[in-house]
């Protein structure tokens, strides 16, 4: 137990800086975010080492590798100090003023949905925040909000950890873009659809390619993948000069018409899903984290 008596003896800045290393795993990166020299960073580190009897990080491969022990501490330490900056900071968030990063994850898919008008908003509202957005898959992003490394993942979520708050976006119904000069003028029948090749975007929004095939073996039904895919944004250019089609998300090919392809509703009912945001409750108080959640709401809102 002598750890224990031990960390009354560490100050708060102490455990600020630990917090800090833990999620960087590099020293000049951790001491830039805390605005310290790297000496000192390194100082601070010596004395959580020798307080707390535990080397914490060890030296690796690119940066630190954490101890067990500093495993052990992480979590609970990103959880207590959030707990203060929300009392301390969280009931006043003057979007003018604020200067903070935001970390969020999202497909490009999202991507495409919610920045431009989020970053419109936010250069005349909000010009002292930054978003850093990055994408991984759907358990990653899931890990990346529940260890506080992510502020908030958009997607599509069937299962969470009961730590995270989901909120819904909107819901998101299907439609197929196809070549106009492919169709020579025939509807898009269940027949013709299933004769084509078929372009499949498979990234961490799988869901919505496995809805479509879900419904087609609903009716017996399975199609031919040409061409898989793990972006959106090139799928729709590929479609042009072939007789291939791509059933995808409603709003992943707004504007794509005035492109010249054709886009219709699938001759199958395919079940929609619902486009969300997720946090972690530790947030709940953080009104910097409400602010950014109202304004992507309103990003993504028609019209």
């Amino acid at each position: 137990m002598h750890h224990m008596n031990n960390l009354r003896a560490v100050d708060l800045n102490l455990l600020v800086i630990l917090d800090a290393l833990l999620s960087e795993r590099h020293l000049s990166r951790a001491a830039e975010r805390l605005h310290m020299s790297q000496p000192a960073v390194s100082h601070a580190l010596a004395r959580l080492r020798h307080l707390l009897g535990d080397p914490l990080l060890l030296r690796g491969k690119g940066g630190f590798q954490p101890t067990a022990r500093a495993l052990e501490l992480a979590r609970p330490l990103a959880d207590a100090l959030q707990s203060v900056r929300s009392v301390l900071g969280g009931a006043v968030f003057d979007a003018a003023t604020a200067q903070r990063v935001f970390r969020l994850a999202m497909s490009d898919y999202g991507a495409a949905l919610v920045l431009p008008a989020l970053l419109r908003r936010l250069r005349v509202e909000a010009p002292g925040i930054d978003l850093a957005v990055g994408y991984a898959s759907r358990p990653a992003m899931i890990a990346g909000v529940q260890d506080g490394e992510i502020d908030m993942a958009l997607g599509v979520f069937p299962q969470l950890p009961q730590q995270l708050h989901r909120e819904t976006l909107f819901e998101e119904t299907f439609m197929c873009a196809l070549d106009p000069a492919s169709l020579a003028g025939e509807a898009l029948h269940l027949d013709a659809y299933l004769a084509r090749p078929h372009v499949l975007v498979a990234s961490g929004e799988s869901s919505m390619a496995a809805e479509v095939d879900v419904a087609l073996a609903q009716l017996g039904q399975v199609r031919r993948i040409a061409v898989r895919l793990p972006h959106w944004t090139v799928a729709p250019d590929i479609l042009m000069g072939t007789d291939m089609i791509l059933t995808v998300a409603r709003r992943a090919l707004q504007g794509r018409a005035a492109q010249g392809l054709a886009l219709h509703a699938p001759p199958v009912a395919i079940a929609p899903f619902r486009f969300e945001t997720i946090r972690h409750h530790r947030t709940d108080g953080d009104a910097g984290i409400a602010w950014l959640r109202a304004a992507i709401a309103q990003a993504v809102a028609p019209g």
